[in-house]
């Protein structure tokens, strides 16, 4: 398939050629995230049963995309951007808190997002793992994105006297592997623990980070 096929225009039924492509590609996000999420994976899953889950035809998945990867990149995207809607809304809510608490926040916000599908963990965690060299430069991507979330986030604390200052780019890339790997673990079971847990022990150990042993704020 050379590249996808012409999309049509005019309004039809009262939606838009835009409206309708978007309702289409949302049908086709959202039989991804169970089929690619749960069963059978992304990897024994065809364009045709991808096509019937939606419940469209696979001429309309050529028309938005070219091939399954392209899907998985994108429902990837889609997830993360959950993620970081719900962390940033809570950091905005939680802004003129101490910085325990704004930390807790935004943990809790976060963890409460990832964790309450367990699609979305195994789109994140497992199955973007190992397809292609284009996928795992997104996902490196979206990566730095939380490192540099939270470098801005120490950045700020730093400035209050409420953290060391320093670069804390090292640091903060060790930690997100830490998130990412307990929040896949407490999720398939293997942490005995519960939510409020998990976000206390992170917090614990971001604040270790920020306020290291023999730091005195305001020195």
């Amino acid at each position: 398939m050379a590249g996808r096929l012409r999309q049509p225009t005019g309004r039809y039924g009262g939606r838009s050629a835009e409206e309708r492509q978007a309702e289409r590609r949302r049908r086709f996000l959202d039989a991804a995230l169970q089929l690619f999420g749960d069963s059978p994976g992304f990897r024994s899953t065809t364009v045709a049963a991808l096509s019937e889950a939606a419940g469209l035809s696979t001429r309309q998945f050529y028309e938005e995309f070219r091939t399954l990867e392209d899907v998985l990149a994108a429902l990837h995207l889609q997830v993360n951007d959950w993620a970081e809607g719900a962390a940033s809304a809570a950091l905005a809510e939680a802004r003129a808190l101490p910085l325990a608490e704004r930390a807790t926040a935004v943990f809790r916000a976060y963890a409460a997002n990832v964790t309450c599908d367990p699609r979305r963990i195994r789109i994140t965690f497992v199955e973007i793992i190992g397809v292609s060299a284009r996928l795992e430069e997104q996902r490196l991507e979206r990566r730095s994105r939380w490192v540099d979330f939270i470098c801005a986030e120490a950045a700020d604390a730093a400035a209050r006297g409420e953290a060391a200052p320093r670069d804390y780019r090292i640091a903060a890339t060790a930690f997100i592997g830490s998130v990412n790997g307990l929040l896949h673990d407490w999720r398939a079971g293997w942490v005995d623990a519960t939510l409020d847990e998990i976000v206390d022990e992170l917090v614990r150990q971001l604040l270790a980070i920020l306020r290291p042993g023999g730091w005195v704020p305001g020195a």
